[in-house]
């Protein structure tokens, strides 16, 4: 047993004095050219970071939906298996860098028998334990070790962008259905009015007081507004299917909470300085991990046109006799050489191969820092332009609401035609149709852009 100690002693010094060798060309992060600031918004000292998803959706319906789809999403589930593979494939790689120890008990019986009346038996017990390292000397393990952490860690990065989807999904499904809701509100109310107008207009058709022609307009517009009920009832339910996948069930009977008006709505969203975006997003992240798997794998490539040496120590015992086991001892220790002479340019192949896969990662990873600014920057613009047409349709709707009040009572006292009531009647309908889509599209501009600077991962 001292020979096996005194073995291990002198790998793990091999190990501490081969360790500073690692051929190959360290990771730096490529030249990105980065805009001082996003679109025109100020920068601001605060950042998107100091602000949780449930901070910006305070909707505590919502908030449960959210929840729910964290936990039972089939993709969220499956990216975090895939996340576990990924560990296990970095603690394997991690293990290559140390000696391998096995041990082998070993019992045979062997009977010959020559000539068929000279029968021999043999017994053979033996019992070993075997070192064996492969001396990484050029870093070629070393590589392919960082190469899976970097795997591991680019999985990671996916799972958090896989929640930061979620939570937006989610969110914008949420907003959306309610806003169906809303706009189906908005009909039936003006089902109801347009019932109320036909009975009003066949009782002045029935009185003389107008034509026949008012009161087939007032029963066509009855008709056209009762067709969009149905039309919305179906949006409704493909909605809820919609919500209902993303939270990884098959009930899809959702429960709301506030209606589409009573949502928080912040007045802005702090973006901060460009460079934070590189850190904030997860796809970023994830997409440097992978340039970075593949710089180490250029590593792993160039070392293989090395030689790779490899030690092993064997110690054990072995006799005929169970009894003589332990007052036999063997050992033995090997060293093997194997280099590449010869592969008709398999491994120049490969290299050159691995350097091409990293050249396709460094313009995936700038293009995935380009699409994070465009991402960026038209949310911002949008979030501001949104919330002004928000506000002019605001205007618009109340506008068309006292239009409609004076052209009712015009109506009543016999100055204007029904074909002008009618006019004013559209006119509010669409109005109040339009301005829920703006406050939707707000509420969704809000989604979008707090997805777009890297909100919404932390679970």
């Amino acid at each position: 047993m001292k020979l096996l100690k005194d073995t291990f002693l002198i790998f793990t010094g091999l190990l501490l004095m081969v360790s500073s060798c690692k051929i190959g060309t360290k990771y730096s992060r490529p030249e990105l050219n980065l805009p001082e600031r996003l679109e025109v918004m100020s920068v601001d000292s605060i950042t998107i970071d100091d602000l949780d998803w449930w901070e910006l959706y305070t909707d505590t319906v919502l908030q449960g939906l959210i929840h729910t789809a964290l936990d039972n999403n089939k993709d969220a589930l499956i990216a975090t298996a895939r996340l576990k593979e990924y560990m296990a494939a970095k603690r394997i790689a991690s293990a290559d860098l140390f000696p391998k120890l096995n041990a082998d008990l070993h019992a045979e019986r062997e009977i010959e028998n020559y000539g068929g009346d000279l029968q021999d038996a043999s017994n053979t017990m033996e019992a070993n334990a075997t070192l064996t390292w492969e001396l990484d000397l050029w870093g070629n393990i070393r590589w392919g070790r960082e190469a899976s952490v970097a795997e591991y860690l680019a999985t990671k990065e996916a799972q958090r962008a896989l929640q930061m989807t979620i939570v937006a999904e989610v969110s914008q499904t949420y907003f959306e259905l309610i806003a169906l809701d809303d706009e189906l509100s908005i009909v039936t109310q003006t089902l109801e009015a347009r019932k109320e107008g036909a009975h009003i207009a066949r009782l002045r058709f029935e009185g003389g007081l107008t034509s026949e022609t008012s009161l087939k307009q007032a029963e066509v517009e009855l008709a056209k507004t009762m067709t969009m009920v149905p039309v919305l009832e179906r949006k409704i339910r493909l909605m809820q299917n919609k919500m209902a996948l993303l939270l990884g069930q098959y009930e899809s009977d959702i429960v709301r909470g506030r209606n589409l008006q009573d949502q928080h709505m912040p007045q802005y969203l702090p973006a901060g300085l460009p460079s934070e975006l590189l850190i904030r997003r997860p796809d970023v992240r994830q997409a440097e991990q992978q340039l970075i798997a593949a710089n180490a794998r250029v590593g792993v490539a160039t070392t293989d046109l090395f030689p790779t040496i490899s030690l092993t120590g064997k110690y054990g015992r072995e006799n005929d006799a169970l009894g003589e086991l332990l007052k036999s001892p063997y050992w033995f220790v090997a060293g093997d050489i194997l280099a590449p002479i010869f592969e008709a340019g398999k491994n120049r192949a490969r290299l050159k191969a691995s350097e091409a896969l990293y050249e396709q990662e460094i313009y995936s990873y700038q293009k995935s820092v380009l699409q994070a600014f465009q991402e960026a920057n038209s949310s911002i613009m949008t979030f501001r332009k949104v919330k002004e047409f928000r506000e002019a349709q605001s205007n618009l709707e109340q506008a068309s609401r006292d239009y409609l009040n004076l052209a009712q009572l015009q109506y009543l006292n016999g100055v204007i035609s029904y074909l002008d009531l009618l006019d004013a009647q559209r006119s509010l309908l669409d109005a109040e149709i339009k301005l829920n889509n703006a406050i939707r599209d707000e509420l969704l501009s809000m989604v979008y852009l707090y997805k777009a600077l890297g909100g919404g991962w932390n679970p």
